[in-house]
């Protein structure tokens, strides 16, 4: 993983006399006829996504990832971590001894009183080990079975940009490469013929303002960019270009990247530059999907019960539903991470009708992803993620009124939930205090979960590095983490 050690591997016979000043390879070229006429011939039908050759370090419970993204921080009250002696401190101020001076967003810092506003909404005990979830989430009540809900994950960042990047690359410092991108470096794909890292961006209802969406959150980084997350489009073709233009049929596009490969690979010969390695492989995963992704958007062929379970809109491109069941048909095809990103969970005020409208959206089909996954025997080596950046505040941003209330930035704790790949399910790991602000058993930090997610996947996240700017670097930072052992199955 030193990328000086790939470029000595990569580098010809040749490369390496001249380099040395012997320049024999130029004698030895020059005693060979027609060796400038054609490149080496390249087996575009094997390794198109390769593994690293040391990995996995040992067996995975899980091949592939689908990351559920609910941008915008989802509330933690609202929807998991259940807090009935709430109903009590209605409209009283926040204890100070819960807050313990800690930090605030500009946006509530000025504030006057930081009133304590319960949930509206009901939850109810589920599956055999009783899980509270709340009524926003009755879809997800059958596969509580399934859940190992983590009510005590925190993180360094409380704004959405810095919080975001640090959910999907280890750090708050942009130019690190994602965790889909790290999965598709170190494991590559099974499947030949569609991209190894896919995201997806669906449309939400809540009809409130939605922070933007940084392509760092699906980037390589600092890695070789043929392991970028390819966004697929919602409306129009799902990739642009897609289609050969007018008189250009799959032949005639053949020959042309032949022709293409051939004088990129004389190029990498000579200058053993990694991005034309990348440049290859894009020209030809580009080709293949011209066939492969107009297969996967189709729906025709799926069975009317198996749409149904991911609700209304799964036929409608761009909503939730349709991302869900492109994400289990791109699992069961052996893309290697998914990742779906669902906006407009950045519930200031409002926020019971707002929550409403993003459940409707998502509730559905996340569970019927998992439920889809299980009956095809694809949720034991599938893991799935679902969380945001952060949580919300227990005390209410602006007017407090009892059926309605906002809720400001909370990094201290949020819930985040896995399913499937190996993780243990009806299981609820940690707890936080009466007014979910501080956590008092098992706290779990966003690296070790990242780092969990590796082990699962049969990677050891203390040696998985890439060397950049002097740093081993890791998707889960330099400082000491483990994989959290009791979400393990």
């Amino acid at each position: 993983m030193n990328p000086l050690h790939e470029f000595a591997r990569q580098q010809t016979r040749r490369q390496f006399f001249s380099s040395a000043g012997l320049s024999l390879g130029s004698v030895a070229l020059a005693t060979m006829p027609g060796a400038l006429r054609a490149a080496p011939t390249r087996n575009y039908g094997s390794g198109v996504h390769p593994a690293l050759p040391e990995l996995p370090h040992f067996p995975a419970t899980a091949k592939r990832v689908i990351y559920l993204h609910m941008n915008g921080g989802p509330s933690q009250l609202d929807l998991w971590d259940y807090k009935p002696k709430l109903k009590e401190y209605f409209d009283k101020d926040l204890p100070e001894s819960i807050q313990k001076g800690q930090r605030l967003t500009t946006m509530t810092s000025g504030q006057k009183r930081f009133p304590v506003a319960p949930s509206m909404f009901k939850f109810e005990q589920q599956g055999k080990s009783g899980m509270w979830i709340s009524e926003l989430l009755k879809h997800h009540w059958p596969v509580a079975d399934d859940l190992a809900l983590i009510k005590t994950v925190h993180t360094n960042a409380i704004n959405h940009d810095p919080a975001c990047t640090f959910v999907m690359t280890g750090t708050e410092v942009p130019g690190k490469a994602s965790l889909g991108s790290w999965l598709s470096y170190g494991l590559g794909s099974e499947n030949e013929n569609l991209p190894g890292f896919v995201v997806l961006t669906p449309t939400w209802s809540s009809g409130a303002n939605a922070q933007a969406l940084f392509t760092r959150m699906w980037s390589s980084g600092f890695l070789a960019t043929k392991h970028n997350g390819v966004a697929l489009r919602s409306k129009g073709d799902p990739v642009l270009y897609i289609q050969n233009p007018p008189g250009v049929d799959g032949g005639a596009r053949r020959a042309m990247l032949d022709g293409l490969n051939q004088l990129n690979e004389l190029n990498q010969q000579r200058l053993s530059d990694p991005e034309t390695q990348t440049r290859i492989a894009q020209y030809e995963m580009a080709f293949r999907m011209q066939t492969s992704v107009p297969e996967l958007v189709d729906l025709s062929k799926e069975p009317k019960h198996v749409l149904e379970m991911y609700g209304p809109e799964v036929t409608k491109p761009g909503t939730f539903a349709h991302s869900a069941i492109m994400a289990r048909r791109m699992a069961e095809r052996g893309v290697r991470a998914v990742q779906i990103l669902h906006r407009g969970w950045d519930q200031h005020g409002g926020l019971p009708k707002d929550i409403g409208g993003q459940c409707r959206d998502t509730d559905q089909p996340c569970a019927g992803l998992i439920m889809d996954l299980k009956q095809r025997g694809l949720l034991k080596d599938t893991l799935v993620v679902w969380g945001g950046e952060f949580g919300r505040t227990v005390y209410s941003q602006g007017t407090l009124k009892p059926d309605n209330y906002g809720r400001d930035h909370h990094p201290r704790n949020f819930c985040m939930y896995m399913a499937g790949g190996g993780v243990k399910g009806g299981y609820v790991h940690g707890e936080t205090d009466d007014f979910s602000y501080n956590i008092t058993k098992d706290p779990v930090h966003l690296n070790e979960l990242n780092a969990t997610i590796l082990k699962c996947l049969g990677v050891d996240h203390r040696r998985f590095s890439y060397k950049f700017q002097g740093l081993d670097q890791r998707l889960t930072g330099v400082e000491e983490v483990h994989p959290i052992k009791a979400l393990l199955a």
